[in-house]
Parts: C-alpha cells; sequence; structure tokens
C-alpha cells in the first residue's frame, strides 16, 4: 500500500510539448472510452509577462503563488482564481493552459485511462453563462476529451424549476455577478468534464442573487435545484457553494431534499480553513452530503498535503454523517465531522479553466488558473458517476465502508491559519492537522483509483 500511495500521490504524466504556436492544439476526439493523449502547447506568455511554460512548471512545483495571489470568484462561492501580482484582483490570463488538465490529474489519482460511463453529474450555479457551452467545448477539445454538446443530448441547460434557463442579466449589477459566477460555473463543469470525459452533463441554474446573498432563500433554491437534477435522473450532484447553518437549512425539505439514497451528492467544505467546531458551511454539514476538503498536489516528487484553507469542522446539529463511524465523529464529541474526502483545491497547484463570458468587464479571462474546495467538489462527484456504483451510496457512508487501498492518506499539513483547534476546548487537533488515517482538512484521502466510488 505505501508504495502505490506514494505512487499516486504524486505521479503527473510528462506529456506537455513545446510549439511555436501561441495557442494550444488541438488533437482529434476519439470515442468517449478511448480519449486521445492530448498535446498541450506550452507557448506564450500569460497576462503578467510570464511564459505559459513557467508558470505551468510552478503549478507542479507548488510554488504558482510565491509571486502571485489568488482571490474569491464571488461571495458565496468556493472557488479562488489565480491573480497577476500578489495583492491584485485581476487573474493571470493566458492564450494557453497554464493549470493542471485532466490527464495529470487522472494520473495523480490512478484512475483508469478510459471512461465509459454515460451516466449524468448535476452542477447547480448561479446566474446563467451564455457563453458555456462554448466554453465548455474549447476546454474539452484542447483537452482531447470527447466533445459534450446540447445537439448531442451530452449537455442540458435548465432552470432550478425544470424549464428553460431565463435571459441573462442585463442591469449593471446582475450583469457584474453572473461575469463572475461563470468562472465558477466553467470550473464545476471543467471538472466534472476531467473526472468523467463520458459523462452527461446537467447543468441547474439558480437566481443570480444566491451567489451573494446568506439567506433562507438561497438554500431553499438549491434544495428546490437538487430535486430537480434527482428527477432528471442524475446520478451525481456538485455543490460548491456555502451558506450559514441555521434550524432552517438543517431540518425539515431543506435537509431532505439532499437526501437520496443512490445519489452521490457532493459539496465543497469551503476555503476559510478550520471552522471554530460548532457549525459547518451548508450544505457539507448535512449528513447525507458527501463533504469535499482540499490539499495541495504537486508534482515533483513530494507528498500531496492539507491545503491550509481547505473547510473542516463539526456540525453540532446532527450526531454524525451517515455512515460516518465514532472513531472519527470523536474528533466532534460525537457530531457530524467534516470532511469526507478530498481533491487537489490549491490555487497554487490549480487546474486549467476557460471562461470567455464578459458581459461587465468586455474582457475575457480564456484560460486562467483556480482552485478552491470548488475545484475539488465537481471532481468528486464526477468519479461516482464514472464508478457507476450508485446502488451502495447512501450519503458519505459507502466512502467509509471502502478499503484504505481506494484512498491515498494525507498525513501533512494543516488549516488553522484562520483557528487553531487548541483554541477551542474539547475540539480534536485531528479536525485541523493531516495525519495517518481519518482528518478534518483532508478526510479519508484523496482518490487511489475508482474502487471508493
Amino acid at each position: 500500500m505505501a508504495g502505490a500511495a506514494a505512487a499516486v500521490t504524486v505521479l503527473v504524466c510528462a506529456m506537455l510539448t513545446a510549439n511555436t504556436s501561441s495557442s494550444a492544439a488541438v488533437p482529434a476526439v476519439a470515442d468517449a472510452g478511448t480519449p486521445q493523449p492530448p498535446v498541450v502547447r506550452l507557448t506564450g506568455t500569460v497576462s503578467s509577462g510570464e511564459s505559459v511554460a513557467r508558470l505551468h512548471q510552478e503549478v507542479k512545483d507548488g510554488t504558482l503563488l510565491d509571486h502571485h495571489g489568488a482571490r474569491a470568484v464571488c461571495p458565496r462561492c468556493h472557488a479562488k482564481v489565480v491573480t497577476e501580482d500578489a495583492d491584485g484582483k485581476t487573474p493571470l490570463r493566458s492564450a494557453a493552459p497554464a493549470g493542471y488538465g485532466p490527464a495529470e490529474l487522472r494520473a495523480a489519482y490512478g484512475l483508469p485511462a478510459t471512461s465509459r460511463s454515460t451516466r449524468t453529474i448535476a452542477i447547480i450555479d448561479a446566474g446563467v453563462y451564455p457563453t458555456l457551452e462554448k466554453d465548455l467545448a474549447a476546454y474539452r477539445k484542447t483537452f482531447g476529451l470527447p466533445a459534450c454538446t446540447t445537439a448531442s443530448g451530452c449537455l442540458t441547460l435548465m432552470n432550478y424549476d425544470g424549464g428553460k434557463q431565463p435571459a441573462p442579466q442585463t442591469g449593471s449589477q446582475g450583469r457584474y455577478l453572473e461575469e463572475q459566477v461563470a468562472l465558477e460555473t466553467a470550473l464545476d463543469l471543467d471538472m466534472a468534464s476531467a473526472a468523467c470525459p463520458s459523462c452527461r452533463l446537467l447543468e441547474i441554474s439558480i437566481p443570480w442573487q444566491d451567489a451573494q446573498d446568506d439567506n433562507d432563500v438561497s438554500t431553499a433554491d438549491f434544495a428546490r435545484a437538487v430535486n430537480t437534477a434527482v428527477g432528471e435522473g442524475a446520478s451525481a450532484v456538485s455543490i460548491s457553494y456555502g451558506y450559514s447553518a441555521d434550524v432552517q437549512n438543517t431540518h425539515g425539505s431543506r435537509r431532505t431534499a439532499l437526501d437520496h439514497k443512490g445519489v452521490a451528492i457532493t459539496a465543497s467544505t469551503g476555503d476559510a480553513g478550520f471552522n471554530g467546531g460548532v457549525h459547518q458551511s451548508w450544505p457539507s454539514a448535512l449528513p447525507s452530503v458527501i463533504s469535499v476538503g482540499g490539499v495541495s498536489l504537486p508534482a515533483d516528487g513530494e507528498k500531496a498535503t492539507a491545503w491550509y484553507a481547505a473547510g473542516s469542522g463539526c456540525e453540532q446539529a446532527f450526531p454524525a454523517a451517515t455512515g460516518q463511524p465514532s472513531s472519527v465523529t470523536s474528533a466532534c464529541g460525537g457530531h457530524r465531522a467534516a470532511s469526507d474526502i478530498s481533491a487537489d483545491a490549491d490555487p497554487a497547484t490549480g487546474v486549467a479553466v476557460y471562461d470567455t463570458y464578459a458581459p461587465s468587464g468586455d474582457d475575457p479571462y480564456n484560460w486562467v488558473v483556480t482552485g478552491g474546495t470548488s475545484a475539488s467538489a465537481p471532481y468528486v462527484a464526477g468519479l461516482f458517476a464514472r464508478a457507476g456504483h450508485l446502488s451502495a451510496v447512501d450519503g458519505p457512508g459507502s466512502l467509509y465502508r471502502a478499503p484504505k487501498a481506494d484512498f491515498t492518506d494525507v498525513t501533512a499539513g494543516n488549516n488553522e491559519d484562520y483557528h487553531q483547534c487548541a483554541s477551542y476546548p474539547g475540539i480534536s487537533a485531528a479536525l485541523c492537522n493531516a495525519g495517518p488515517g481519518w482528518d478534518g482538512p483532508t478526510g479519508l484521502g484523496v482518490p487511489h483509483g475508482l474502487g471508493a466510488f
């Protein structure tokens, strides 16, 4: 086990070659079961003046944020985009992808080379993103993934009531927020595509205000959207947003809407580190939801470590998550503990995302490097849909029943920059510090193949 764990944690294919073109080369796309190895051209410069090749190496080294910053994408999103300088707001943009691509993530997690599942992954996001299909096509074509279009039935765009998505916003506030949230949506769909290239995608929109409003209206909208996704036959549902847990959304219809046996519902744990041990970000707080934390995933031979901002903590509204053993809940005095599993979330080892929607600034991002637990949640949802063992899914319980060999244990790093476990009496240090076995920031670890799904 130890040798395999070390291998899958750090392996990233040396598949990137140089060319004289300043844009990403596009290979022919084979059928969904036999994707062709992509050839991505690491040429040209990024908006800061550095070369794409240098930035990609910094992603692999985990040093990208040594001289760049990262900012939140929207108020309730759990996504962070890398910026041109450490204190800036302007995203670091390029004509070719500098972040990790699907094949590199596949190698890091020891996944099979082929993907044949055609199950549906539902992504729930705020607002409307008119260039979504075009941008998704560019991402998938660049990395050699099979086409996924509305015409073919692979991609479906739907409103949270099951009808047609509304027109994009025309007011200044709505246009600005939908532009910001488009990057979150692009990240979610790109990561679902990377995890399961052959799966169908269902993108469900909720009102744009939900990207900024932390209230019971927002959580009710998500509950409605999840029911719509399940009604449409989704095998996995991913939510990359977080809200305050309260009596309204931890009980009643908003709780039961996110409890569907046979459907994997994943939610990001947030990007603010250990939460203080009282309430976890909703909906990752719910017992029936698979809470997904985050790691830093360098590719230079070192093991993955807990990302310093990965959300973790306790939810005292519940005794335990579904199937969560007492050995885990004991860290929270018998209450629901988070996270359950993790994947790459550190912007310093961030993923490539393609987004051109710019109704407010009229300045498309194109390729950016993005992280946050918004990257890990849709990726894990995609693995559930790809593996297809949905009959065994009952919240995170199937993960806790899986053999340890199905995970790569993450044993280094912590998330105590915002709150320290030692400051909260009765709280286990395991909620903040990665170590052998389960821990708060990384859960059971990162995927090692598809066995756990």
